[in-house]
């Protein structure tokens, strides 16, 4: 125990230290005293001391040392007794001697080691250990459980909180997940322990569990669909579309997180281990007596709630809505969009038309609680009234014209005009332009009305053509148009003649348009007026050809007379084959007969595109179209 090297150095006498020396310690010999080497240290080993003095920064310990050690004096926390002189602690080799010679101690480490090693022989991984929340550390959480362990932030509950720093200060049981010896680290979870707790709550949960009952849960979680809500062990779904009889629009507007609510168990999937709740079974069902709230036909005020394209919905009361197609909001007007009449928000006087309660459906009516103006369109516009109105849209095959508000008739092209071809009735109207007409027919179960135009003036296919174009009279006229099978002569304003290929010349003629052209002025003979077709056929071919009119034809100009006096039957058809046309007069009248079909018959070899507008037929199939519209 004793350095004689040290006691050399301050010249100490021997034979007197030796005398103190034996005085002081008489249970040592000399040899002991003086040949004893000093006790061996490792670092980082744990010694016991005693405290020798305590300053304000330090605490000296003797360990039994060549010197003592040196503590500083912040290892002692507060809650810690006051270190006192001749007090026995624990602390920690850290370093032999720093720069001024003492030794390194650390009681803080010691404490830990002890703290570590008593945990590690009371606990394994798998155990539920309690500890306080320190700090918020990166990753997660510090947690003190007798030595400091990390509670990952992924494992402090379920779901994971907003902000983990609100568990600071607070007391939380975990369960230890793994135990690192070497590195002296512990990480633990909440969530595993609440896991566990749950699953055995969910066990017994669902053995007790029946539809139709009622619960008490935490709403838990909130999204666009529902809210889940915590039934003490397992969450069930509340569909948004179960918490209100009436509309909603989001969750939020019925629930908040963390409400304590009391819901109905609809339905339980024991195998996926899901529950379907409801808010709005609690109370009884709008729909259950509807038909005596509604009845069919009664008239009822609404609320607009929402606005389609197709139609309008209109709350009659909470859960209760039916349907205003856009069909049946207006007699009168041609709704577009339902917008255009009906805002979200507008009070409206609706009537119940129809009740679909398994599918718990009402169609609505707005235009039912309004006069029908067909009802007297019968009487308002009897057939022969001459009517005012105005042209509000056009087609290929006629024109609507407005009679009332909500009242339309058809002007059919075939109507507009007795004598002009009409292709389109743009030909003649514009939209916007006030017109007359005349009632050709109304149809109130169609509700459609037919208009006549042509109908205001007289027929002149009645008399005035057939007395002003007699067959075998010239008249004039100019080329309105060639085709292949002939070419139109415009004799007067919307009358038109047809100049048959086989009538343009004596000759037979391949191409009409190298003896004619458009815009020329021809002097033609009137062949027939047909009345029923509304059709005249012309003809340039001479009575008698002037290849036949030599010097020496025995034939006199009394007898050319004579002879274009007594009319003769018109030749028709090419080459050989030709025959007469039609008979002018005399004549057997199976020949004219034979004579007419034959001129009709190359008529009818001409192209579709070129028949006259007045052969076409009412196309009562696309005013249909239009007037459903």
């Amino acid at each position: 125990m004793v350095d004689r090297n040290l006691l050399r150095e301050f010249n100490i006498d021997e034979a007197e230290l030796d005398a103190v020396i034996a005085a002081s310690f008489p249970e040592f010999s000399e040899e002991e005293i003086y040949h004893q080497e000093a006790q061996a240290y490792d670092l980082n080993e744990i010694l016991t001391g005693t405290i020798v003095r305590v300053d304000n920064d330090e605490v000296v310990v003797d360990i039994g040392y060549k010197s003592e050690g040196v503590v500083q004096r912040d290892e002692w926390e507060e809650h810690e007794d006051v270190p006192e002189v001749g007090q026995q602690i624990e602390v920690e080799l850290e370093e032999f001697e720093d720069s001024i010679g003492l030794i390194v101690l650390s009681k803080r480490k010691a404490d830990r080691r002890r703290e570590w090693e008593k945990i590690i022989s009371t606990h394994a991984e798998g155990d539920v250990v309690k500890g306080s929340v320190i700090r918020k550390i990166k990753g997660g959480l510090l947690l003190n459980i007798g030595v400091n362990v990390f509670l990952p932030a992924s494992q402090v509950d379920i779901r994971r909180p907003n902000d983990i720093a609100e568990y600071i200060g607070s007391e939380i049981e975990c369960m230890i997940l793994k135990i690192d010896e070497a590195r002296r680290n512990i990480v633990v979870s909440r969530r595993r322990l609440i896991e566990e707790e749950r699953e055995k709550m969910k066990k017994s949960l669902l053995e007790t569990l029946e539809v139709g009952q009622l619960r008490q849960g935490t709403v838990k979680n909130i999204a666009d669909f529902g809210a889940f809500v915590d039934l003490g062990g397992i969450d069930g779904l509340l569909h948004i579309t179960d918490m209100s009889w009436g509309r909603i629009s989001h969750p939020t507007e019925m629930v908040k997180i963390d409400d304590e609510i009391e819901v109905m168990v609809l339905n339980i999937d024991y195998e996926k281990e899901k529950i379907a709740l409801g808010l709005k079974q609690k109370t009884a069902s709008p729909w259950s007596d509807i038909s005596s709230k509604y009845p069919v036909g009664s008239r009822v005020e609404g609320e607009v709630v929402n606005v389609l394209s197709y139609g309008a919905f209109v709350k009659l009361e909470d859960g209760i809505e039916g349907l205003v197609h856009i069909s049946e909001m207006s007699w009168t007007r041609r709704v577009n969009h339902p917008s255009e009449l009906v805002s979200i928000g507008d009070r409206v006087e609706v009537m119940v038309l129809l009740i679909h309660e398994d599918k718990q459906e009402i169609s609505l009516g707005m235009k039912q609680t309004q006069p029908n103006p067909w009802d007297e369109v019968a009487a308002r516009y009897p057939v022969g009234t001459v009517v005012s109105g105005t042209v509000r849209n056009l087609t290929n095959y006629g024109a609507f014209v407005e009679l009332q508000e909500g009242v339309d008739g058809l002007l059919h092209i075939s109507d507009m005009s007795w004598t002009r071809k009409v292709s389109h009735a743009n030909e003649i109207l514009k939209k916007g332009d006030p017109i007359e007409c005349q009632i050709l027919s109304v149809d109130e179960d169609r509700r459609r009305i037919a208009l006549g135009l042509k109908q205001l003036a007289e027929d002149p296919w009645e008399t005035r053509i057939p007395d002003k174009y007699q067959p075998g009279s010239t008249v004039s006229g100019k080329v309105t148009k060639i085709t292949n099978f002939g070419v139109f002569i415009q004799l007067e304003d919307d009358l038109e003649g047809l100049l048959h290929v086989s009538e343009l010349a004596d000759h037979k003629v391949e191409h009409p348009e190298s003896m004619v052209s458009v815009g020329e002025d021809l002097e033609v003979r009137v062949l027939r007026v047909d009345t029923a077709e509304r059709k005249i056929g012309l003809s340039r071919k001479t009575e008698i050809g002037e290849s036949e009119q030599t010097e020496g034809s025995e034939v006199d100009v009394a007898a050319s007379a004579a002879s274009r006096a007594t009319p003769k039957d018109l030749k028709g058809g090419t080459g050989e084959g030709s025959g007469p046309l039609f008979s002018l007069g005399g004549g057997d009248e199976g020949g004219e007969a034979d004579a007419v079909a034959e001129t009709e018959a190359s008529e009818t070899e001409a192209p579709a595109e070129e028949a006259p507008a007045e052969e076409t037929a009412t196309d009562d199939s696309a005013a249909d179209e239009t007037v459903e519209e």
